[in-house]
């Protein structure tokens, strides 16, 4: 009984603070040649990079079901959609992929954002 005590209040811990954790939702499709171009020259190293850790990449693709926990972001046909979210809020969106550098730009500009609600 106690081991299931101490389970419940893990998971239920564990839920909480990956609630509240920023992350960036990638919504993409099959056959969307700017996923596949951020595949290429993004992907790779995003996990990797300091962005990266700050604001973990979830794919979600859009012909499928969309998660619970994320089902009040508008979702857009439009693909890929980048979504900056934190503690259950979007923080800001890219919409498309507009190559390697501009995308860092505009994710570097919408992580700021996150900074200034920490302020």
């Amino acid at each position: 009984m106690f081991r299931l005590l101490i389970a419940g209040i893990f998971a239920i811990t564990a839920f909480a603070t990956s609630a509240s954790a920023a992350e960036l939702v990638m919504f993409e499709q099959r056959g969307c040649i700017w996923c596949e171009a951020w595949d290429r020259e993004i992907g790779p190293a995003y996990a990797n990079t300091e962005e990266g850790k700050r604001a973990p990449l979830r794919r979600v693709d859009i012909q499928q079901e969309i998660p619970v926990d994320i089902s009040y972001i508008p979702v857009e046909r439009f693909t890929p959609t980048f979504v900056l979210v934190d503690d259950g809020k979007e923080i800001g969106r890219i919409r498309g992929y507009p190559g390697d550098e501009f995308f860092w730009f505009l994710l570097s500009d919408m992580l700021s954002k996150l900074d200034d609600k920490a302020s």
